[in-house]
């Protein structure tokens, strides 16, 4: 079907196309895809573009930044690496080089995204950021205004959307008292890059998952003084365990065992690597820690070397924090301490509701699919997420390839419906 025309019959003829009014329809340009439109050119969305790419579909990829995987490249911390085994973080179609160490570095990271983006010829539109995407009934289309530097809007009229933005699209800021007094240097993860700029500091680290107990020991190494506020329960594993990959050990024995047991004999061997953390101020939650990330999402911290440095007193354990006074932290438990800075691991969030004007699929509350993982890739009308699994890339490469799979059966189906009316 020649959607490009019908667009334009609807605006001439249909009463009830109101799109000369609307608020959409003011942009100054507006393109007809012929393939899905991909928001967000991140990991998620490069797999994606790559697997529809592979099944001969064409797509097209808005990205609000000025470059691929803008968390990676912008927002993360020098001395960064995958957390997981390389294998378990390929994108489909294509695996790390053999050189790369066991878990590659940031940079090592980036560079085989822009390999795999230059592989699969992705090339995202940069400096894009969508301000509204909605399924227009009348035409059975998704419409998606987005804007540029210049704030020059176009409209992108598709009949299939994949939402890639991630669950990393937005920091998390808590809201805490006193944090106008404070007066000294109070910065989200998301901006911070080495300890070296906090040489000889006292620092609050706020939030004590992989990367609030990373910043730590970045921090340590840089002869800074870190606390770390640690305001619930926390899983902490080693890296490795009887010589192989915590994760990959996991993996495997849930082949074989519940993942009860499986829990209970990751627990044994950590407490016999790492000793009772709840003697450091770092209790274990009651659950497991495969069940607490199957049921809440919530990852178990896997230890780089700061375990030793809170044993050794070199990072203190602090409680939540009540309010801020100047250049003071008053903590929940009465005592308080002057710090120089205060460094926010407080996380990320989706920001899906922001902008995609559709309230089935994703949850309004946390920007989540609502349906759980295997089955949160799939909306109605033509709509997709990837990425969204908490399960890591590995999460976005199921997601990417189911979705890929689903297109190419409508895409073969229309190609296809065409060639018999026109021949």
């Amino acid at each position: 079907m020649d959607y490009s025309r019908e667009i334009e019959g609807k605006r001439v003829h249909d009463p009830y196309c109101n799109w000369p009014n609307d608020k959409i329809s003011r942009s100054k340009r507006c393109v007809w895809v012929p393939g899905p439109v991909i928001v967000g050119a991140g990991p998620s969305g490069l797999a994606a573009a790559a697997c529809l790419k592979e099944k001969g579909v064409p797509s097209l990829v808005l990205e609000r930044s000025n470059c691929i995987a803008s968390l990676w490249q912008l927002k993360t911390y020098d001395r960064l690496r995958l957390h997981l085994p390389k294998q378990f973080c390929e994108l489909p179609l294509m695996s790390f080089p053999q050189e790369f160490p066991t878990y590659p570095t940031k940079q090592q990271f980036i560079h085989y995204l822009e390999s795999y983006a230059k592989k699969f010829d992705i090339r995202p539109l940069f400096n894009q950021t969508v301000l509204c995407a909605e399924y227009d009934q009348n035409l059975g289309l998704w419409r998606v205004r987005a804007t540029g530097l210049k704030e020059e809007e176009t409209e992108y009229v598709c009949r299939w959307l994949i939402v890639a933005t991630g669950e990393n699209a937005a920091e998390v800021v808590p809201q805490i008292e006193g944090i106008e007094e404070f007066g000294g240097i109070i910065v989200h993860t998301s901006r911070y890059k080495s300890g070296d700029a906090f040489k000889g500091n006292k620092v609050l680290v706020v939030g004590c998952g992989n990367s609030g107990m990373e910043v730590c020991l970045d921090l340590c190494n840089h002869n800074a003084s870190p606390s770390l506020v640690v305001r619930d329960t926390v899983h902490i594993l080693p890296r490795e365990m009887l010589g192989r990959s915590t994760f990959g050990l996991s993996m495997w024995l849930l082949k074989w065992l519940p993942m009860r047991l499986v829990d209970r004999f990751l627990l044994i061997v950590s407490w016999l690597i790492l000793g009772d953390t709840g003697r450091f101020g770092l209790d274990r939650p009651q659950v497991g820690p495969l069940e607490l990330k199957n049921l809440s999402g919530k990852t178990p911290v896997l230890d780089v070397g700061t375990l030793a440095k809170i044993k050794s007193g070199d990072i203190k354990i602090c409680p939540s924090i009540k309010r801020l006074r100047h250049q003071s932290v008053e903590f929940v438990d009465g005592r308080s301490e002057n710090f120089d800075s205060i460094i926010l691991a407080t996380g990320y969030k989706s920001n899906v509701p922001s902008w995609l004007k559709e309230r089935e699929m994703f949850s309004e509350k946390d920007g989540l699919p609502k349906k759980p993982f295997p089955n949160g890739w799939k909306g109605e009308c033509g709509l997709y997420a990837v990425g969204f699994t908490k399960r890591g890339l590995l999460g976005a490469s199921m997601d990417a390839t189911n979705i890929a799979q689903d297109i190419e059966t409508c895409w073969k189906a229309d190609a296809k419906h065409f060639s018999a009316t026109f021949n």
